[in-house]
This record gives structure tokens, sequence and C-alpha cells, in this order.
């Protein structure tokens, strides 16, 4: 049975996990488009971090980084680091990371739910899963600027 729940980014297997995550990103994409947060910016008071395991293995991960408005409370909030290691692949360890996500944004009566991903075919899977569960496109948000190497979306909660 796979079980989600609140992890640490520090710890080892799941740091060697975000490491592949940050070299898959950068062997993919150009340096200035590769947005992945490392373990010690998913521990960030304003990150909420969980990992999927089974049996204890990790199989993957994800995150909700909240969004602050120059004033009043945070409505809006980021997905970050939504990994599935690669034997876990195809399992919908995603699947269940990503609604995991939203349920607690919508507990947080969060308005709208962002993600940045890229354009490069290895993406295409990403790009798929987040279109089938209700994400649409829309222009950078938060310090995003456009680029030619990254897609936009959102969830209206």
């Amino acid at each position: 049975m796979i079980l989600i729940d609140r992890d640490d980014p520090a710890r080892a297997d799941i740091r060697e996990h975000l490491s592949e995550h940050l070299a898959d990103m950068y062997a993919t994409s150009p340096a200035e488009s590769v947005h992945a947060l490392d373990h010690s910016a998913l521990s960030a008071p304003s990150v909420t971090f969980w990992s999927a395991r089974e049996d204890g293995s990790l199989l993957g991960c994800g995150a909700l980084k909240i969004l602050l408005p120059p004033a009043g409370p945070a409505v809006t909030g980021e997905i970050k680091s939504m990994r599935t290691a690669a034997q876990a692949r195809g399992r919908g360890v995603a699947t269940l990371m990503l609604a995991n996500i939203v349920d607690h944004a919508r507990a947080r009566n969060l308005e709208t739910l962002y993600l940045e991903t890229g354009t490069e075919d290895y993406f295409a899977p990403a790009r798929r899963l987040y279109l089938r569960h209700g994400f649409t496109e829309c222009p950078p948000f938060g310090d995003y600027r456009l680029d030619p190497n990254s897609v936009f979306m959102e969830l209206r909660l």
C-alpha cells in the first residue's frame, strides 16, 4: 500500500531522490530554465513537503509552496518537486501525490494552485497528468518570466 505523509526533505533517501531530480532537470533544460528546489529550499516554512512510500521505500515526493502576496492572507500556492522514482513509475504515485497536494491546498482555502514544468518531451507525461486533473495553461505567475522552456499551469480551487 502506498502511503503519503509529511516528510523531511533533508532525510538521506529524499536528498538522493532530489539530487537525481535536479540532475535530470539540468540535463533536460538550460540552467536558466531550471526552477526545481533543493532539499534546503524545500525545508522553508512556506513549503509543505510529502513523500510517497511503500513498506518504507521511497516512491516519490511533492511539495506545496505558499505564495505570499504583497499584502493580505495567502490565497495561492505552487506545486514544487513532484517526482516519482524510476522504479515506481506507472503505478499511480504522481496521481496520488497530486491529489494529496490539491486536497491540502483546498483545506488551506487557497484559491489557485500553480505550477511550472518544462516544454521538452521529457516533461510530456507531467503535462498530461496535470491536464487530466483540470490544470490549464496560464501566463507566468509570481517571479517567473516568459520562457520558451517553461509551461505555466493553474487550477482554480
